[in-house]
C-alpha cells in the first residue's frame, strides 16, 4: 500500500465516522472483548500497515506458524477429539471410556478426583466427601489397570490432566502398558504435569517451586530417552483463564511458564532439540470470538521465534507450538443450561478457526455435575458437527488477512511481550510467583469482568439479561452416590493387605535416597508403582525430603 492510498484510506475513514456518528445509537456505548479491550468498530489496511506477510503471517507449516504448523492442517488430519472424562471409581470410569469410544471419540482424557490431584489416597481422612466426586480416585497401580482394563494402549493416546504428582501416575501408566505388553517406546499421550501454573492459578500444589521443577525435568528427562512419543508436559493456561484472566493474560503467563521450563531442562544438560519437540500446550477457548483466534495464532508465532532465535532449537518440531483446546467453563451458566450447547460450539469452532490439534467440548450440564452419558454425547457431537458437516476444515485460517483479525494477533503478541518484560524485570517466573504478581493480574481482571456483568456493561444471556421467571433444571443430573466413597476405600485397604510388605519397604526407602542424593526419580516411582505403593505413601515419602508449600499472603 503506497502513502498516498493509505491517506486516501485515512481520510475517507475519517469522513465515514464522522456520517455514523449522526446516526441513532440504541445499544450501549461500551463495546469490548471478553477481556474488556476495546474493539473500534471497523478495521482498514491501516491497521495492519506494518504487517508483513512472508514475515509475520506466513504459509501454514512454514516459520512462524501463524496460520498453522502442519501445511495441510485438517485436510490432512482432522484435530483429536478428546472428551474430559473420569468420575467414581476407575471401573465407573471404563464404562465411560468405552462409551466415548463407541461413539467416535478419537483421544481419551483422564480427569482425577481432588484427593489424587493432591496426592492423597482415598481411605485418607483428608478425602473424605471429595472420592470419586470430581473426577476418578486412583490410589495404585490397581486402580491404574482396571481405569484402561480392556483398553488397549498402543493402539489409544491417553492424556492425563494432573501435576504435582503427575510423575507418579505416569510411573502406574507405564505398567500398565508392561503388563499389557506394550513396551514404553511405543506409548502415545500427554501429561499435564504444569506445576507453574498450580502455583498460579489452580492452587494444587505439594512441594515447594524448586523442588517440583525437580521432579519435573526428571520427568522429561526420563520420557525423552525412554517414552519418546510421550508429550511430557501439556503446559496449561486453561486454568489461568478459568481464574478470571484476560485473554493476553492467559497467552503470556502461559507461554512464560513453557519458557521457564525450557530453561530448566536446558540447565539440567539437556539437548533442546531432544525434549522441546514434546512439549505441547493447553489453552482455553472463551466466548469471545475474534480474540480467541487472534490469541492462538499470536501463540504460535511467539512461540518459533522464542525457540528458534533466543533458545537456538535448530529442529523444525522444535519450534511448533501444539496445543489442546478446552471451550471455557466459566462461560457455561447453571441458568438455561441448554444455552450452553450453543456457547460451546462457538468456542469450539473458534478452536478448530484458530488450529488446535485436539479438543475437548464442555458438557452443558458441567456448572450443575460431572457431565451425564447424554450431555456428553451431544459436547462429542458438537465437534463432528463441526468437522463433517460446516466445511469449516476445507481450508486453512480462512480468517487471515482480515485487517480485524491480523491486528487483533499482532496486539496480542505485544500485551505478551510486555508481560515478558515485566516477569524478567521481577527475576522470572518463580520470583514472581512468590511475589504474587501473577495473582494480582488475574486478580483484577476478574474483579473487572465481575464488575461489567453486575453493572450490566456485559449481557450474559439468561443470566443478567433475558432471563426466565420460575426457571425449573429439567436435564439429567449424573450423582456420585456416597456407595462410590466407600467401595474405593474397601478396595484400597484390600490391596494394601494383599500386596508384599517387603517390596513395598524397599522401593519407598530407595525413593527416599533418591529423593536426598539428587538421582532421577521417575525409575523409583515405577518400582513404587509395582510394589503397588499408593499414591499418598510416595508423596509421604517425597513431603519428608521437600517439605510442603505454603502460599505466602499477598494484598
Amino acid at each position: 500500500m503506497t502513502q498516498e492510498n493509505r491517506d486516501d484510506i485515512l481520510k475517507r475513514k475519517k469522513e465515514w465516522e464522522q456520517a455514523k456518528n449522526e446516526e441513532t445509537q440504541d445499544r450501549p456505548a461500551k463495546f469490548v472483548t471478553v477481556s474488556s479491550e476495546p474493539v473500534d468498530i471497523l478495521s482498514t489496511p491501516d491497521d495492519t500497515k506494518d504487517t508483513d506477510y512472508l514475515r509475520d503471517v506466513g504459509f501454514p507449516g512454514e516459520f512462524p506458524y501463524t496460520r498453522g504448523i502442519h501445511h495441510n492442517m485438517y485436510r490432512g488430519r482432522l484435530w483429536t477429539m478428546r472428551q474430559f472424562a473420569g468420575f467414581g471409581t476407575p471401573k465407573d470410569t471404563n464404562k465411560r471410556f468405552k462409551y466415548l469410544l463407541e461413539q467416535g471419540q478419537t483421544g481419551l482424557s483422564v480427569a482425577f478426583d481432588l484427593p489424587t490431584l493432591m496426592g492423597v489416597d482415598s481411605d485418607n481422612a483428608k478425602s473424605q466427601g471429595e472420592v470419586g466426586i470430581c473426577g476418578v480416585a486412583v490410589d495404585s497401580l490397581a486402580d491404574m489397570e482396571m481405569l484402561f482394563d480392556s483398553i488397549p494402549l498402543d493402539k489409544i493416546s491417553t492424556s492425563m490432566t494432573i501435576n504435582s504428582p503427575a510423575a507418579i501416575l505416569l510411573a502406574f501408566y507405564i505398567c500398565v502398558a508392561e503388563k499389557q505388553g506394550v513396551p514404553q517406546e511405543k506409548l502415545r499421550g500427554t501429561l499435564q504435569n504444569d506445576i507453574l501454573k498450580e502455583y498460579i492459578a489452580q492452587k494444587e500444589f505439594i512441594f515447594p517451586p524448586e523442588p517440583s521443577m525437580r521432579i519435573f525435568v526428571d520427568s522429561v528427562e526420563y520420557c525423552t530417552k525412554h517414552v519418546p512419543m510421550w508429550n511430557t508436559v501439556s503446559i496449561s493456561g486453561y486454568h489461568i483463564r478459568e481464574a478470571g484472566s484476560t485473554a493476553a493474560q492467559e497467552l503470556a503467563f502461559t507461554l512464560a511458564d513453557g519458557f521457564a521450563y525450557v530453561e530448566a531442562c536446558i540447565e539440567r544438560g539437556l539437548d533442546i532439540d531432544d525434549f522441546a519437540p514434546r512439549f505441547s500446550f493447553f489453552f482455553n477457548s472463551h466466548i469471545d470470538f475474534f480474540e480467541e483466534i487472534a490469541k492462538y495464532r499470536a501463540a504460535r508465532r511467539i512461540y518459533a521465534k522464542r525457540m528458534r532465535d533466543r533458545y537456538g532449537a535448530k529442529n523444525e518440531r522444535s519450534w511448533k507450538l501444539r496445543f489442546h483446546t478446552q471451550t471455557a467453563g466459566c462461560s457455561l451458566t447453571g441458568q438455561q443450561p441448554e444455552n450452553n450447547i450453543v456457547r460451546t460450539a462457538f468456542e469450539a469452532l473458534a478452536a478448530v478457526l484458530g488450529g488446535t490439534q485436539s479438543l475437548h467440548t464442555n458438557s452443558l450440564d458441567e456448572t450443575w455435575a460431572l457431565p451425564s452419558e447424554w450431555a456428553a454425547k451431544i459436547a462429542l457431537r458438537t465437534q463432528q458437527i463441526i468437522a463433517h458437516e460446516t466445511g469449516t476444515p476445507h481450508t486453512i485460517d480462512p480468517l487471515a488477512g482480515s485487517y480485524f483479525v491480523e491486528n487483533l494477533t499482532n496486539k496480542m503478541e505485544k500485551s505478551a511481550e510486555d508481560y515478558f518484560d515485566k516477569i524478567d524485570a521481577l527475576g522470572g517466573v518463580i520470583p514472581a510467583i512468590e511475589k504474587g504478581f501473577f495473582q494480582k493480574e488475574i486478580a483484577n481482571a476478574a474483579r473487572k469482568y465481575q464488575e461489567e456483568i453486575e453493572k450490566k456493561e456485559r449481557f450474559i444471556v439468561g443470566v443478567n439479561a433475558f432471563k426466565e421467571k420460575n426457571e425449573k433444571l429439567e436435564i439429567p443430573i449424573l450423582r456420585i452416590e456416597q456407595e462410590v466413597e466407600q467401595r474405593q476405600i474397601e478396595n484400597v485397604k484390600q490391596m494394601k493387605k494383599e500386596r508384599n510388605q517387603s517390596q513395598l519397604k524397599e522401593s519407598l526407602q530407595r525413593l527416599r535416597e533418591a529423593a536426598g542424593d539428587g538421582s532421577n526419580l521417575m525409575p523409583h516411582f515405577i518400582d513404587c508403582a509395582k510394589a503397588y505403593a499408593t499414591i499418598g505413601e510416595m508423596v509421604d515419602v517425597l513431603k519428608g525430603e521437600f517439605g510442603e508449600y505454603k502460599e505466602p499472603v499477598v494484598f
